[in-house]
């Protein structure tokens, strides 16, 4: 409880800027306007979007609370914040099986473009799989980049993983081979796959990974595959651009948001879960192993506005 408690500490910390970005511009309209009209909701429908909502998001969340809005026969513009931040969260579905794959014999491909953190977060995540008693085994899949391969050598190093990897330039998908044969005749628990984010070359990336695929269902029949792909929250919609994407070539199974913490864009997992029906599995709110937790959006969106506490707290 108490590392949850640290982290929701840190997640009101690290969305300071976005909160700054959103919660204001919305409490200005609530506080700005004597009334509920047309002028109230192009007001509200503005903040919601320069705060990286999205236009679709945006769009279902001002549909809902207008129901509410009506249901509940409210005339009082300040007396809508609770209704907007409920709105929030029924766009966020949360899915009850997200996880599931935890507690099977997995396979995760990590995908994302240079520059978002991806080994890191690779190394990150199976810091966490080590701690929690998991055998984790890393495959360097992406020998395209120079250097990513010493880079996940170090945390594998850091996390109590084992590496498989080869030279570079090598064939991704012998590398993945070779760590399934490893995993399977170690008994791993959990293979996660470092794989090329070329996306200027959405062809070769493509091929790759049905090839890698393939391998997979080939050698390994029965594990369970994830695909998730690392986005960097600072960028904002183009964070949403880069996930539609890369859905285009791949079946993503989860998204996992990187630097949080000091982006006013940290809105674009509302869009994201919303608009591309994809869930946000995990977040990055700092540097240490402990930074990346899985995402609820309801905690997400309470520590967004804050409702449990006073910032007083936030640096206990």
């Amino acid at each position: 409880m108490s590392e949850n408690t640290g982290f929701f500490s840190r997640l009101v910390s690290g969305l300071t800027k976005t909160r700054d970005n959103i919660v204001s511009g919305i409490d200005s309209v609530f506080h700005g306007f004597s009334k509920i009209d047309d002028e109230f909701y192009e007001e509200l429908e503005e903040v919601l979007i320069m705060g990286d909502i999205g236009v679709y998001a945006t769009d279902e969340i001002l549909e809902n609370l207008k129901e509410k809005i009506k249901e509940q026969k409210i005339k009082d513009p300040a007396a809508c914040k609770e209704l907007l931040i409920s709105s929030i969260k029924e766009q966020m579905n949360p899915d009850p099986t997200a996880y599931d794959f935890e507690n099977e014999k997995s396979v995760i491909l990590v995908i994302g473009v240079n520059g978002v953190g991806k080994t890191t977060t690779i190394g990150k995540l199976a810091g966490k799989y080590h701690q929690q008693g998991k055998k984790v085994i890393l495959a360097a899949a992406d020998t395209f980049r120079a250097g990513a391969t010493e880079q996940l050598k170090e945390w594998s190093n850091r996390s109590g993983a084992q590496l498989i990897s080869a030279n570079e330039g090598a064939d991704p998908g012998s590398v993945v081979y070779d760590a399934l044969q490893a995993a399977k005749s170690r008994n791993a628990d959990v293979l996660i796959c470092d794989t090329a984010g070329r996306l200027h070359n959405k062809k070769n990336l493509m091929d790759e990974l049905g090839k890698i695929n393939r391998i997979i269902e080939k050698e390994y029949e029965g594990i369970r595959k994830e695909t998730f792909v690392v986005l960097d929250a600072t960028t904002g919609q183009n964070a949403l651009n880069q996930a539609k994407d890369f859905n285009d070539i791949a079946n993503i199974t989860g998204v996992i948001l990187t630097k949080m913490d000091g982006t006013a864009k940290g809105g674009i997992a509302i869009a994201i879960e919303s608009e591309l029906n994809i869930p946000v599995k995990f977040i990055g709110v700092g540097e240490s192993i402990d930074d990346l937790q899985k995402f609820d959006s309801d905690t997400f969106v309470e520590a967004l506005f804050n409702t449990t506490g006073g910032n007083e707290d936030v640096n206990a």
